[in-house]
C-alpha cells in the first residue's frame, strides 16, 4: 500500500479531512494531506515542491505551464461561494441582492475577512466585491484583516466585529458563528477548487484512485454538507 502527499486550500480543508479515512478503509492506502492558502499552494506546486495530488483554485495555467502537474489530468472537486457570517444567535440581515449587502457593510461597526495579501482566497475574492460594490475606500477603516477564515470566524465570536466574511465551507466549522448565506453572484463569483495529478508521482494508480474518489458520489455529499457544491 502507498502513501499518497496531497496538498489544497483551506477551503477545502474540512470536506478533505472527512472524506480521508473512507478512503483510506476502502483502498489501504494512506493520506498525508498539507493545507494553506490559496495563493501559497498555488505558489508550493509552481515551485516544485512534490505532492501527489495537487488541489489548486483557477486559473491554473502557471500550474500546468510548471510542468510539475500531468497535462490533461485536472478535474473539477467543487465550487465555494464566501459567505456572510453573524455571531450565533444574532439576528440575520438580508443578504439577497447588491444594494442590499452594500447597505449592511457600510452600516457595520467592524468587519473581517482573511488576508489577501497572504494569498488567502476567499480575501483576493472580496477585496474584489468591495471594488464592485464601489466601497472600497469607505470601509478601510472598518477592516479588520484575519490570517484565514478561521481568524476571521474567531474575531467575529469573540464581537471585535459585528460582520465576518470567508468561505462558507470555512465558516461551518467554527464556533460561536452562524451562516447568513453566500453573497449574491453578481458582486461575488464562486471559487473553484480542481485536482492534478503530479508529474512527479513514481506510482499514479494510487494517486489517481485518490483523486476519483475526491470526484464520486460520497465527496458530493460531503461537499454539499460542508457548504460547497461539487462539480464545476
Amino acid at each position: 500500500m502507498s502513501e499518497i502527499t496531497l496538498i489544497a486550500p483551506g477551503g477545502i480543508r474540512a470536506a478533505i479531512e472527512q472524506l480521508i479515512p473512507g478512503f483510506e478503509k476502502a483502498t489501504g492506502h494512506k493520506v498525508r494531506a498539507t493545507f494553506g492558502s490559496g495563493g501559497g499552494t498555488k505558489e508550493r506546486v509552481v515551485n516544485g515542491e512534490h505532492f501527489d495530488v495537487p488541489i489548486v483554485q483557477p486559473p491554473t495555467d502557471m500550474v500546468v505551464a510548471s510542468g510539475h502537474v500531468v497535462k490533461n489530468s485536472e478535474i473539477p472537486l467543487a465550487t465555494v461561494a464566501v459567505g456572510i457570517a453573524v455571531r450565533s444567535g444574532a439576528p440575520k440581515p438580508d443578504i439577497s441582492t447588491a444594494e442590499a449587502v452594500k447597505k449592511l457593510l457600510l452600516s457595520a461597526k467592524a468587519i473581517s475577512y482573511p488576508n489577501a495579501a497572504s494569498g488567502a482566497a476567499a480575501g483576493v475574492s472580496f477585496d474584489r466585491t468591495l471594488a464592485r460594490l464601489g466601497i472600497a475606500e469607505e470601509m478601510k477603516p472598518k477592516i479588520r484583516i484575519a490570517q484565514g477564515g478561521a481568524g476571521a470566524m474567531a474575531m467575529l465570536a469573540k464581537g471585535e466585529v459585528d460582520i465576518g466574511l470567508t468561505f462558507i465551507s470555512e465558516i461551518i466549522t467554527e464556533p460561536g458563528v452562524e451562516v447568513v448565506g453566500p453573497l449574491p453572484r453578481d458582486i461575488s463569483t464562486p471559487t473553484a477548487l480542481v485536482g492534478f495529478l503530479s508529474s512527479h508521482t513514481q506510482d499514479l494508480a494510487p494517486a489517481k484512485a485518490l483523486v476519483m474518489y475526491l470526484t464520486g458520489e460520497e465527496a458530493a455529499k460531503v461537499y454539499r454538507e460542508r457548504g460547497m457544491q461539487p462539480g464545476r
